[in-house]
């Protein structure tokens, strides 16, 4: 099981994201948008940089939804690999067998 404050610190970078997540694709498709004039792009940019820097939703990182386990987590599912065995073992995952060949 991972750190309580962990968990807590992955949960405010995904509120923060949130919070922030419109006015970060406003600034970065400003920024990216070669139509537009050097000054303005430059001003998109320093803006970026002015926001939180947990904001930028690439500081993420994705945990198991029952441990909090960092490494080994499967997209699908929201588990770690561990959890996963263990459920699917157990039949708690519908359509996940155990392999055999």
């Amino acid at each position: 099981m991972a750190k309580t404050a962990l968990i807590e610190r992955e949960l405010k970078r995904k509120n923060l994201a949130a919070k922030y997540a419109a006015k970060y694709a406003e600034l970065k498709a400003v920024a990216g948008d070669v139509k537009r004039s050097e000054e303005e792009r430059a001003q998109a940019r320093l803006a970026l940089q002015k926001l939180p820097r947990n904001a930028n939703p690439t500081r993420q990182r994705n945990r198991c939804e029952i441990t909090g386990r960092p490494r080994g987590t499967f997209r699908q599912f929201g588990l770690g690999r561990a959890k996963i065995r263990e459920m699917a073992f157990s039949g708690d995952i519908p359509g996940v067998t155990k392999a055999s060949w």
